[in-house]
């Protein structure tokens, strides 16, 4: 039988969300039923309201979500009714080429949930396949990471989008580690959490660089040595501020979370030679990026773009929930409110004028 619960819903582009009822069925096979404790608000959700991902109205939106299993499908083993679970979009299938290579981190046929989640009689678009601001959610069974039930809901939640990103730039995509030297481009979440993960490894030199003071501030709180303001800065000043604070020669690694052509061309000649450059903010789709191809040449190194900070959710999440028990991870930070289901259109406002980090719902 269905179940009715409140969710968050946006019915059309550009327009305000609103709390509906919605069903969600009974899980079915490979699936799970997840009864949502709390959910970080994060600019992809934003995205898909304002019809910048696809026009597949309604949508349902959240999906960096921590919660309890209530009903699991035929067939499901890796979790049981009960469990306390992280949500993730990156259920691997294990039989893709990617898969099939030894590398499940790149999932190229990543899967959720078979049945929808139902509004008004009509189909939901369930946002990165989770569908989260809602009081019950249904998804893949590999969608659900079991990690260890002490963790508050509202910090464990944050592992399953934004802090991962930035934590997995850092730490799986570019592989930073001891005496490294590291710049950082935007300083919301994604990009404290890439400055957290240079701590975490080591990094001896983390410059922070963004356009708002308030953010150049929490930057410090996640690990950042030095910071750049950019505001009204050319790249090339920019470059040349990031180089000085690197004794001259560039940062080994420089991660670019804001995903703009300016800021990337910044990271790249920021750049000690065959240093690496890791693009994990999200560029619009009209973007385009023009550089020298003998700059590319000459200065060597490694240009990549981090999916997901390549994570391994079964692998990477309940790691970093024991790190944070630990008190060597510092979640609780990117924490900025907790929230009613209600208040997610506020929220979204506060996110667009950078007044918080996360705000979170609580359910």
């Amino acid at each position: 039988m269905p179940y009715e619960v409140k969710a968050v819903v946006a019915k059309s582009a550009k327009q305000a969300v609103s709390v509906e009822t919605i069903l969600v069925p009974d899980p079915g096979p490979g699936e799970v039923l997840v009864d949502v404790q709390a959910c970080g608000v994060c600019h992809t959700d934003l995205h898909y309201r304002e019809g910048a991902i696809n026009n597949e109205f309604p949508f349902l939106l959240g999906h960096e979500a921590a919660g309890i299993i209530s009903a699991v499908g035929y067939g499901v083993t890796t979790v049981n009714v009960g469990d306390f679970v992280v949500l993730n979009w990156r259920a691997v299938c294990g039989n893709c080429r990617s898969c099939l290579r030894g590398r499940p981190q790149f999932c190229f046929s990543t899967h959720n949930a078979s049945q929808k989640m139902t509004f008004n009689g009509v189909p939901l678009t369930a946002a990165l396949g989770i569908g989260a601001f809602a009081e019950k959610t249904l998804v893949a069974a590999g969608q659900a990471t079991k990690v260890n039930p002490l963790v508050e809901p509202e910090v464990a939640g944050l592992i399953g989008c934004g802090v991962m990103a930035g934590l997995g730039a850092v730490l799986n995509t570019a592989s930073v580690s001891r005496g490294d030297s590291v710049a950082v481009w935007g300083c919301g979440g994604v990009g404290d959490a890439a400055i957290e993960g240079a701590r975490l490894a080591g990094a001896h030199t983390i410059i922070a660089i963004d356009i708002d003071d308030r953010k150049l501030d929490w930057s410090r709180n996640f690990g950042a040595t030095h910071t750049v303001n950019a505001l009204g800065k050319t790249n090339d000043e920019v470059v040349e501020q990031v180089r000085a604070l690197s004794n001259g020669d560039g940062v080994n690694v420089a991660i670019e979370a804001v995903g703009l052509s300016d800021t990337y061309k910044q990271a790249f000649y920021s750049r000690d030679l065959a240093g690496t450059v890791v693009l994990v903010g999200v560029p619009g789709p009209e973007a385009e990026l023009s550089l020298p191809l003998i700059d590319i040449f000459g200065r060597g190194g490694q240009l990549k773009s981090s999916w997901y900070g390549d994570c391994l959710p079964s692998r990477d999440f309940p790691m970093l929930i024991e790190l944070y028990m630990q008190g060597r991870l510092n979640l609780g930070a990117f924490v900025s409110e907790t929230i009613s289901i209600d208040e997610v259109e506020v929220a979204f406002g506060k996110m667009e004028r950078g007044e918080v980090l996360r705000s979170v719902v609580v359910m």
